[in-house]
């Protein structure tokens, strides 16, 4: 069983998931927001440089 395998997405796949993620994001913040609460402004730091850097690799492909 290969977990790490390549794979393609139609736009509208892709776009299922990313909405899938963040309804599970909102989800888990809305249950869990007082142990996540202290940890928010690293939460943030960590979603803008993982996101900026996926939108990196997009725009140069």
């Amino acid at each position: 069983m290969t977990l790490l395998k390549t794979f393609t997405l139609k736009w509208w796949q892709a776009g299922l998931f990313k909405w899938g993620l963040l309804a599970l994001g909102i989800a888990i913040g809305a249950f869990w927001h007082g142990f996540f609460g202290g940890y928010l402004p690293v939460l943030i730091v960590l979603a803008v440089l993982s996101l900026a850097y996926i939108s990196y690799i997009w725009w140069k492909q």
